[in-house]
């Protein structure tokens, strides 16, 4: 990574008129036309996207315990591939983060690694089994200072310990990041269940399973007086339950992951375990209705459920293989390719759902904030030009589960600035 003074000239801020910034110190220092260089390295930016340094809220970094997989420091290599400036790490590590001195290790490797902000997550309870409360204040008072947590790869399915989540986070204005998913109703399951499932013979996964737990779950969160906050809803009918839940003005937020925002069941046909994720892929139907509810803002983030897997996880028959995908490299063309190129968002609505919101949710400071002077300068430069066949051998992620594998994408990240660091120059690690 370099550090020096950066001036860049002519970037479209947020996809508007052309402007040139100043990087100063780690900060933003000016934003105008004609400004002066000085000693500052200059990169020239015409035609090109400037946004807030993207923010996730859903990254798996699988260490400790899955460094065969990705580390903190691979994993936080590919965000700033992808954009990101910050990640948020989720607990179902191994061991579980269900403990201060698990979310510190996590918290402290993210900071040496130095190439994106890593923000722990801590499970709702302890290893992820439902049965008891985790040190939920413990670990916010650590040095991670935790606000997000999440049994994330499990539901907590019992309405009590949720209950009792809520109560205790909003003493300090924490968020439970619920893994919508109904257990008994998905025993077995392998797939969307639905037409396809029916053909394959695979048992289907229905939608009920997930919108039964966030219906819970948004009336807890309004009893309580509490937040909570649906991790990468799936279908139609959980962004209309969702949508009521906003209309009463409760503390309901939600996010989609790029993959669900773009693939649907159709692609099991092939039976290739890289379509194989938790949620599963849904509908067409599915795929148009969450799109529009991003781009109304009901659904109020893209979070990528970035999830590696070693290639003999997901090398091997469809039954046996690990759900999840890798999309930290990947999001933002997704994005591009589904919201601003189909004209239902703009730049500045995808600095808003990816990098504004997320910040907001996780109470992240520094990050998600306007290009303005005096703002941190954690920034991503687009080139929205280009279109690229993904090619997965040239990942800097550890792992190399991606659905895109061959298909077109638009949009490249050129430059990755946290605080004022280039972390990406030309699309290349520094």
């Amino acid at each position: 990574m370099t550090e020096a003074n950066t001036l860049i000239r002519g970037a479209r801020v947020l996809g508007g008129e052309e402007r040139d910034v100043l990087i100063e110190g780690g900060v933003v220092a000016a934003v105008g036309t004609g400004l002066d260089a000085g000693d500052a390295r200059v990169v020239d930016a015409a035609g090109q996207i400037l946004l807030p340094g993207l923010v996730d809220l859903h990254t798996h970094l699988r260490e400790p315990g899955r460094e065969d997989s990705e580390t903190v420091l691979t994993g936080t290599r590919a965000a700033a591939v992808g954009g990101f400036t910050a990640v948020h790490a989720m607990a179902n590590t191994f061991p579980v983060a269900d403990t201060a001195g698990v979310v510190e290790q996590v918290w402290r490797l993210g900071r040496e690694s130095g190439y994106c902000d890593v923000q722990p997550v801590g499970a709702v309870t302890v290893g992820l089994e439902g049965a008891k409360l985790a040190e939920l204040g413990a670990m916010h008072e650590s040095a991670a200072g935790v606000r997000v947590f999440s049994d994330d790869g499990k539901c907590v399915d019992d309405a009590v310990i949720m209950r009792r989540a809520l109560e205790y986070v909003k003493a300090f204005d924490g968020v439970i990041a619920q893994h919508a998913q109904e257990p008994r109703l998905t025993e077995g399951a392998q797939m969307n269940e639905g037409a396809v499932s029916a053909e394959l013979g695979l048992t289907g996964w229905p939608a009920v399973a997930e919108e039964s737990i966030i219906a819970r779950d948004v009336l807890l969160a309004a009893h309580v007086g509490s937040r909570v906050h649906i991790c990468h809803l799936s279908t139609a009918g959980s962004v209309e339950i969702v949508r009521w839940a906003k209309s009463k003005g409760w503390n309901v937020t939600a996010e989609v992951t790029p993959h669900h925002l773009l693939l649907t069941d159709e692609l099991v046909r092939s039976y290739d375990p890289v379509y194989k994720v938790n949620p599963p892929l849904r509908t067409e139907r599915d795929v148009l209705a969450l799109r529009e509810a991003l781009a109304d803002g009901t659904i109020d983030c893209v979070a990528t459920d970035h999830a590696p897997h070693p290639q003999e996880d997901k090398d091997c028959e469809w039954g046996a293989a690990a759900m999840g995908m890798v999309g930290l490299e990947t999001a933002l063309s997704v994005v591009q390719h589904t919201m601003v190129d189909t004209g239902l968002l703009d730049w500045a609505g995808v600095a808003d759902r990816m990098s504004h919101r997320p910040a907001a949710i996780g109470r992240l400071a520094g990050h998600g904030r306007p290009i303005e002077a005096g703002e941190p300068a954690n920034l991503t430069l687009l080139d929205p030009a280009p279109r690229r066949q993904v090619d997965p051998a040239g990942f800097a992620s550890r792992s190399r589960n991606t659905p895109y594998r061959g298909r077109e994408l638009p949009g490249r990240v050129t430059h990755t600035f946290l605080r004022g660091r280039a972390t990406v120059v030309g699309g290349e690690l520094v």
